[in-house]
């Protein structure tokens, strides 16, 4: 058996073999160079989203961009009814304004195309040839005045013609919309599509208009 001195000179080298392992042990890797260039660009990209997008941000907040649209301001009806042989017989006038709110922004109108419609007929088509701009703050206004063509009715829609004629109140139906485009400062160019879809409405026994909101919606 081992004596007590033996077991003391014993403990003594394996704790000093232990303390030299931890001494030689190998030092951690370094971080590669291509490691750190990538974080400093991740940092420097962060950094660049953040200020633009603060920098948008302040720009709308101070130039308040706002779609252009068009609108129904007036009408008038000043005939309406339908002869012996069933065909439709009217007259109407519509108003169509376009509006730019835009305080720094003139816009672009273009493809302006409107159908009117009554009892799921087209009657009419209101359009513009070629585009047209209106100034920053500013509208233009297009009437349309226009004598229906030969229009046949069927007995049902002859009914609804009397009917609307009894209630002196007439419907019709306006669809359609304007492809708008205007420059906002360092918030770059906005091109949207505008479209129209409401119920135009007048007194039959006057030809008045009732007003209604009739406005165009961004698509």
């Amino acid at each position: 058996m081992l004596s007590l001195l033996e077991c003391q000179l014993l403990s003594v080298t394996t704790t000093t073999l232990i303390m030299s392992k931890r001494l030689v042990s190998t030092p951690p890797p370094r971080t590669h160079f291509l490691w750190w260039l990538a974080a400093i660009l991740c940092t420097i990209l962060t950094v660049a989203i953040i200020i633009a997008g603060i920098v948008i941000f302040i720009g709308y907040m101070v130039i308040h961009p706002r779609v252009p649209v068009i609108s129904v301001v007036d009408a008038y009806l000043p005939h309406f009814n339908y002869d012996q042989a069933g065909v439709l017989v009217m007259q109407v006038n519509i108003l169509v304004r376009s509006r730019n709110d835009n305080r720094k922004a003139h816009a672009r109108f273009s493809n302006f195309n409107l159908e009117l419609f009554f009892d799921g007929n087209r009657i009419a088509v209101l359009s513009t040839a070629t585009p047209y701009e209106v100034k920053k703050n500013s509208s233009v206004d297009f009437n349309y005045e226009y004598t229906s063509d030969s229009v046949p009715l069927s007995p049902s829609q002859m009914n609804h013609v009397d009917e609307s004629l009894k209630k002196d109140q007439v419907s019709f139906e306006l669809k359609g919309g304007v492809r708008t485009q205007w420059r906002v400062g360092v918030l770059g160019s906005f091109n949207l599509l505008c479209h129209l879809d409401c119920r135009l409405q007048f007194h039959s026994s006057n030809g008045s208009y009732i007003p209604r909101r009739c406005s165009s919606r961004s698509k």
